[in-house]
């Protein structure tokens, strides 16, 4: 007796249909994928596609809203406006320096991390201030590129620097006391009244701390007349309490060493003498030999101390800003690249070594070139990201010097938000500053893409 045969699953499928299987995948199947694409739909939909489309209408309009059409005028504005074309020269310079010099120091933090002891620590060092927000950056860098060296470090480090090869004035802000019977010139004083032979001079002077004198200044004492040239005393005019007589050396008031004191002529110096630890200086007879002398305080003298540079003025606020974007990125750099460095067959870098190639010529022709497609990923979103680059510069630059530093994202919060009352030109800002993007956008994209393939 014949078994019965039990019909397969394919047999009980009519010829030319599909399988159970397909007809899920182009039915149920498809409708099951949307279900689940459509919340990601409407959040892009809502928060990129619109955003975009509105910002682009509503920059054919003026700052006077719908009623006041301005067709392509506020993109007219755009780049005729001082302040927005600023922004865009700036824009320019962080495109060009900054992705270049951030991922040169990633590369160079990379490669220092496979030769260093502690490689750990140095990663975590050079990472941690990606985990300090852009606010608190700002804040910190304001306070390290204070133009006093007393608060900012910037300045306080370059200050030691140059003191330590450069003595610089010795008695900087002294003056000389009203009435003393010295005017300024220039940066220094001359007396009013030229001196004969056989005279003899006090120069008062003032506005000198306690803590500024020299430690090997003696008690002055006044001048006696001199019998051959002339002789003069500089002190420093002051006693505790304003016990004293001014404009005469009382006891205890010191005189100032090292001051140079010149005899001036129609104008020209005939002779110089520096004053002693007590403040006592002597001119020669022979300079008086022409006749009387005026007598000159030199410049040197009283010229203001080396106190570092105005890091948050007009010429140098945005080098100063990309300092800090340098600081904080230099880390994401290093990161990326220090995988891509890993992920080099060393078998590649052993053999250039055993062919006799430098450590030079390893790192730049076998390191460098397989690491080019990593390299670019982090050139290009560095471009991203310093096209947007708004909160370090709006709190570092704020104040007086914001217009020099001035960037497109900062002028388009200026224009809409910040004062302007314009949110055409911002929205306007806004469309250019994406067109911007784009390209960078889409150039990762299709990399991303290929790579995947």
């Amino acid at each position: 007796m014949a078994e019965a045969t039990i019909p397969s699953p394919a047999s009980t499928t009519a010829p030319g249909a599909a399988p159970p299987d397909e007809r899920r995948g182009l039915g149920g199947g498809a409708l099951l994928a949307w279900l689940f694409l459509l919340p990601a739909v409407v959040m892009l939909g809502v928060l990129v596609a619109y955003p975009i489309v509105w910002t682009f209408v509503r920059s054919l309009f003026g700052a006077d809203g719908w009623s006041d059409f301005a067709g392509l005028g506020n993109y007219k504005d755009l780049f005729t406006d001082d302040d927005t074309f600023t922004a865009l020269k700036n824009n320019l310079i962080w495109v060009l320096v900054v992705p270049a010099v951030v991922t040169a120091l990633g590369l160079v933090f990379a490669v220092l991390t496979e030769r260093v002891r502690f490689a750990t620590a140095f990663k975590l060092v050079v990472f941690m201030p990606m985990a300090v927000s852009m606010l608190a950056a700002g804040i910190t860098f304001r306070l390290v590129y204070d133009r006093d060296p007393d608060k900012g470090a910037a300045n306080a480090a370059i200050v030691s620097v140059h003191d330590a090869f450069s003595g610089g004035a010795p008695y900087p802000g002294a003056r000389p006391r009203p009435n003393a019977g010295l005017d300024a010139e220039g940066g220094g004083f001359l007396t009013k009244a030229a001196y004969p032979a056989g005279a003899s001079v006090t120069l008062p002077l003032v506005a000198l701390p306690q803590d500024k004198m020299p430690s090997d200044a003696r008690p002055a004492a006044a001048p006696a007349a001199a019998a051959g040239g002339l002789s003069g005393v500089v002190w420093l005019d002051f006693s505790p309490g304003n016990a004293g007589t001014p404009g005469k050396v009382d006891p205890g008031e010191k005189g100032l060493p090292g001051v140079r004191v010149e005899a001036v002529r129609d104008g020209h110096t005939v002779a110089s003498a520096t004053t002693a630890a007590d403040g006592s200086f002597h001119i020669p007879d022979r300079a008086l030999a022409g006749g009387g002398v005026q007598l000159r305080l030199a410049e040197g003298n009283f010229a203001k101390s080396f106190g570092g540079y105005d890091w948050l003025g007009p010429n140098l606020v945005t080098g100063a800003i990309i300092g800090a974007y340098v600081w904080m990125w230099a880390g994401f750099a290093m990161v990326l690249i220090a995988a891509g460095l890993a992920a080099i067959p060393r078998d590649a870098l052993e053999a250039a070594r055993v062919d006799g190639a430098t450590e030079w010529q390893v790192f730049r022709r076998v390191t460098v070139p397989l690491l080019a497609p990593v390299l670019v990923v982090v050139m290009v979103t560095l471009i991203i990201n310093v096209l947007k680059v708004f909160d370090l510069v709006y709190i570092i630059s704020l104040g007086s010097s914001q217009k020099e530093a001035n960037v497109l994202a900062l002028q388009m919060y200026l224009a809409s938000f910040g004062g302007g009352d314009n949110q055409g030109l911002g929205s306007a800002i806004g469309i250019v500053l994406f067109l911007l993007v784009l390209p960078a956008m889409l150039f990762n994209i299709r990399r991303f893409r290929k790579e995947n393939r």
